[in-house]
């Protein structure tokens, strides 16, 4: 059934759909119209039996995910930016412990300085945790890929994060595709848990585990992100050949046929790198996309054959490893070893900046011209920059920096001396 409607409330159906038991909630923008939208379906009795627990912070809203889910009840909860760092130490032991949680990621950009607004930080700071991470384009797949989560996260006993952009998904109306209880109850089977903590049959989970077996208790937990990397496409195939649509997977190419110029990037964004790219192709110049719907685990495979008859590969990250650079650019470089290709890396969009179809056409001409540095950052305001190192070496007391540059670009009012 098609609904015009905001792509949180989308998201909170389609978790609605797929029948959880325990949903534990703490609010933070932009995710909480999610769970807003979960509590009124519980409160009506829309959604039950489902118990909705409101707890009082982001590391209490994981623990209880951790322990429902430990009991054998389908969990669901949601949470973006600081609050995905307040719950990271659970965040650890829910994958540690091979609980099936499913957790939405309203990505946002992570402080200081503070700010509301989208980015990739966030999910990005908990790539090495041990969650499967998938990423959503559209509002429609932000709504399949829940769906699909929890099939997936059950078969492998994974915790699953389905991370989609802040306010530029959660807050945006438009028209999606909502499944009938029906379909979602034929594709999702019911929760088989394959570890349980049961009363009539004692167990311990969460052991004090030493060196005699700690490797191999993390060896394990790569193994099944290896196993992810098949069923991910194989649960995109069936969710496809039942529903009619094509949503997930691993990656996602678009226009690659004759590519010599390909531009990687996750989320939203992919959506105006098309349009751009389009608009090129049609002043002669061979680029296409690659979308990666799975960063972890990370489709090496995948990437390495999508990019074999490209020239060049562009990767635009909507994060940024200070001291280093790119997040997603290592692993490209990973797929792409021994490949004659050249790789750019380009900072974009950080803290909630536009990416613009003019800076993007600039760009991707520089980058066919390979006229651009091996990393860069698109829009970076140098003249502020260089105003604040400048201040900085004139004097040790330069003042704090957001401050400083909020005064420079007219954002606050300079100080009276």
């Amino acid at each position: 059934m098609f609904r015009q409607i905001e792509g949180s409330r989308a998201v909170a159906e389609a978790v609605a759909l797929s029948r959880p038991e325990v949903i534990c909630a703490y609010p933070i923008s932009p995710q909480t119209h999610i769970v807003e939208g979960l509590g009124e379906l519980v409160k009506s009795g829309a959604l039950s039996p489902c118990e909705f627990l409101n707890v009082e912070s982001e590391f209490a809203a994981m623990s209880v995910a951790i322990g429902s889910s430990a009991a054998g009840a389908r969990t669901y909860t949601a949470t973006a930016s600081q609050g995905l760092l307040f719950m990271a130490e659970a965040v650890y032991n829910a994958a540690g412990l091979g609980l099936p949680i499913v957790m939405t990621v309203a990505n946002r950009a992570i402080g200081a300085p503070i700010n509301i607004w989208n980015d990739h930080s966030d999910s990005m700071s908990q790539r090495d945790c041990g969650w499967v991470q998938l990423f959503a384009e559209t509002n429609q797949e932000a709504l399949d890929l829940h769906i699909q989560a929890f099939k997936l996260g059950e078969e492998l006993s994974l915790p699953v994060m389905v991370c989609m952009d802040g306010f530029v998904l959660t807050h945006a109306v438009e028209r999606v595709n909502l499944p009938a209880q029906a379909e979602v109850d034929a594709f999702l089977p019911r929760y088989e848990p394959r570890q349980v903590l049961d009363p009539r049959d004692p167990v311990s989970i969460g052991a004090m585990v030493g060196p005699e077996a700690f490797m191999e208790v993390k060896y394990l937990a790569h193994a099944r992100q290896l196993q992810a990397l098949e069923r991910i496409p194989q649960i995109a195939g069936e969710f496809a050949e039942r529903f009619g649509r094509s949503s997930g997977g691993l990656v996602r190419g678009y226009r690659l046929g004759d590519a010599e110029t390909v531009v990687i990037a996750l989320g939203s964004v992919l959506g105006t790198i098309k349009d751009t790219v389009d608009e090129l192709r049609d002043a002669g110049l061979r680029i296409g996309v690659l979308g990666i719907q799975s960063f972890r685990p990370f489709p090496l495979a995948a990437v390495r054959e999508a990019l074999q008859g490209a020239k060049r590969v562009l990767v635009l990250e909507r994060s940024f490893s200070v001291g280093m650079g790119g997040v997603v650019s290592n692993d490209v470089r990973m797929a792409l070893s021994g490949l004659p290709l050249k790789g750019y890396t380009v900072i974009a969009g950080l803290g909630g900046r536009a990416i613009t179809k003019a800076s993007l056409h600039r760009l991707l001409r520089e980058a066919v011209a390979d006229a651009l540095p091996p990393l860069s950052f698109l829009d970076l305001d140098w003249r502020i920059v260089n105003r604040q190192l400048e201040r900085e070496a004139q004097q040790r007391k330069s003042g704090p920096i957001a401050e400083n540059l909020l005064r420079d670009v007219g954002a606050i009012a300079s100080k009276v001396h």
